[in-house]
């Protein structure tokens, strides 16, 4: 018998959504776009194990709530409003933060952008990570949600026609 963990996401792709509730949460979604997410990855594990590391006293709240200042300002004026409330100090509801990563953006790579930003990228630009992130602008706290793929998949690329070549060449 072989053990094995088995993908707890559906293979099918999903469609862009907003994500509203916090990782953890059963929150709500609205259809932003109708541009497919790929290869979503969700973190809801590792802030789980996160806190209860600082609620058991292993890590440091100081460890958690390390939002630099940039995160912070990307967080009030690209940041999308969540009905969690922040596991740390329990102040307000976090702020969740979308990051732009792929070689095709250019300048845009490595910053912010709304969900309606994200659904242009998508349909005028290459494969790029999204990395959603949640943000407590009172006490700093920040974790990794999710990540997923958007844009245009590549091009093939051509195969090299003509003379064969063996082995022996």
């Amino acid at each position: 018998m072989t053990n094995y963990i088995a993908p707890i996401h559906p293979t099918t792709p999903v469609r862009i959504l907003e994500f509203v509730g916090g990782a953890g949460s059963v929150g709500t979604a609205t259809l932003v776009g109708v541009r497919i997410q790929r290869q979503v990855v969700d973190y809801a594990l590792r802030r789980r194990s996160l806190l209860a590391d600082v609620y058991a006293g292993r890590v440091d709240v100081a460890e958690v709530c390390d939002a630099n200042p940039y995160l912070l300002r990307a967080a009030k004026f690209h940041g999308r409003g969540s009905e969690v409330t922040c596991p740390i100090c329990r102040k307000e509801q976090l702020t969740l933060v979308s990051w732009v990563y792929g070689d095709g953006l250019g300048p845009v790579a490595g910053s912010a952008r709304t969900p309606e930003e994200l659904a242009r990228l998508a349909e005028t630009r290459e494969e790029f990570t999204v990395h959603v992130v949640e943000v407590c602008r009172s006490c700093s706290w920040n974790h990794l949600v999710q990540s997923y793929v958007l844009g245009h998949a590549p091009a093939p690329t051509r195969r090299r026609t003509g003379t064969r070549r063996t082995a022996a060449e």
